[in-house]
């Protein structure tokens, strides 16, 4: 089993080039699908949902392959099936790309339920009725479910509530469909935005991505091109919340700053100091956490996938903060793990109310979830002892070599592959169970 020790760390310092967003990766991998000839991929990080995707599209006769300088290559003409293993598509969220990539091509796509990190829920029901507009019909089974269409044709698509996920898959249906959509209050994600950019590359006829209104002329044929996924805003803005957690200064590489610029205000509010430099960040500690109030939104609100690293900061900060969250309400299945290090944690009907200043202590801890898991890293590179985190491969499915990321600037973490033991729990003052 594998688990991490992560011990109380003071000032981080350093620099962290920021990887590929894994969100934009797993759209562009199923959107090269879309294409008649090999699309050429720059910068997607070699995650565990990567390598899901790699086995998924191989069964169907995708060849993808990453070359030596860690570009990834895709070409679907030899496809000759689209019938995806329910299991494999239901171990991450986003499988259901493949039906708006695969759709116009070959008119059937079976797969399971989007499964990945479970906020309780997280309804397709947007994505069902995008797609019937354009021609789709829909047949549900126990395990997965089926989409056929003899023809997808353009159409007028309101969503009745902001989705990057059903954005994106209409965008990919519509590509090739007969006829003109209109996407109307659609999300206006960097990653929505990285997808149409490809999807044009490609030969696509996609404008106003970005905005809230998207027109998609369907074109007949797509092809090969070469494209560079934008940097992961998410994993930047832990890095520059780890600054606060321990006192330091951290500054992230190779990202989009005007993607954060929702999340950097806040952070200021709380206390940090920034320094922005061309693709760089720069997070400053000055001592002092101030306690705050945060609704998180769809983009440019300030981002869901980062509250719960923000939780962890916030248990540090003068006062009670407050979190609310919009996107999805049932997202704290963190507060149970960081209460079990003492923090004083109430959470009802969707908002977390967070005492500050409590003594964080070590203990046996468990990330049920990607983003709970570096919010648990945070929490205990401030806790006192050592702190045990259990289910590495949650934080495995969005994060390519954390631990040594972690490492280069500073923080005393390393992986182990080891049953935790008897002695492993005493050292942490932890109990082990329920996890």
């Amino acid at each position: 089993m594998k688990w991490l020790k992560v011990e109380q760390t003071p000032q981080l310092q350093g620099s962290v080039k920021i990887p590929g967003s894994k969100n934009s990766s797993l759209a562009l991998l199923a959107a090269a699908c879309l294409a008649d000839d090999t699309v050429i991929l720059k910068g997607i990080p070699n995650i565990s949902d990567y390598r899901v995707i790699c086995e998924i599209v191989k069964e169907m006769g995708v060849e993808i392959e990453r070359d030596t300088d860690d570009a990834v290559h895709i070409n679907s003409n030899k496809i000759f099936h689209t019938t995806i293993d329910p299991k494999k598509s239901s171990s991450f969220r986003t499988a259901y790309y493949f039906i708006g990539a695969l759709l116009s091509k070959f008119g059937k796509v079976s797969l399971g339920y989007p499964g990945g990190d479970n906020f309780v829920s997280r309804p397709i029901d947007q994505h069902i009725k995008a797609l019937e507009k354009m021609g789709a019909k829909f047949t549900f089974h126990e395990d997965y479910y089926e989409v056929e269409a003899e023809e997808l044709t353009g159409a007028t698509i309101y969503f009745d509530t902001i989705t990057s996920g059903a954005t994106i898959n209409s965008m990919l249906a519509a590509a090739r469909a007969k006829g003109t959509t209109i996407l109307m209050n659609a999300a206006r994600d960097p990653e929505v935005v990285d997808t149409a950019m490809l999807l044009n590359k490609m030969g696509a006829n996609i404008s106003g991505a970005g905005t809230d209104t998207i027109k998609i002329t369907g074109v007949s044929q797509l092809n090969g091109c070469t494209h560079t996924v934008i940097p992961d805003r998410l994993i930047a803005g832990a890095f520059l919340i780890s600054a606060g957690m321990t006192g330091g200064t951290v500054t992230v590489q190779d990202i989009v700053p005007e993607h954060l610029r929702t999340f950097i205000s806040k952070l200021q509010e709380i206390g940090l100091e920034f320094m922005v430099e061309g693709n760089t960040i720069t997070s400053y500690s000055t001592g002092k956490i101030r306690a705050t109030r945060v609704r998180t939104g769809m983009y440019p609100g300030f981002p869901t996938d980062v509250q719960q690293p923000l939780t962890a900061l916030l248990t540090q900060a003068d006062g009670k903060s407050i979190i609310s969250e919009k996107v999805y309400p049932n997202r704290f299945n963190h507060v149970q793990q960081l209460i079990r290090m003492g923090a004083d944690i109430k959470v009802r009907s969707g908002v977390a109310f967070i005492k500050g200043k409590t003594h964080l202590k070590s203990s046996v801890v468990h990330a049920s979830d990607i983003r709970a898991g570096i919010c648990l890293i945070l929490a205990g590179l401030a806790a006192e002892g050592q702190t045990a985190i259990t289910g590495v491969q949650h934080i495995e499915r969005g994060y390519e070599n954390v631990v040594e990321a972690f490492q280069s600037l500073g923080a005393r973490i390393t992986l182990q592959d080891s049953n935790l033991s008897h002695n492993d729990i005493e050292k942490v003052g932890g109990v082990y169970h329920s996890l």
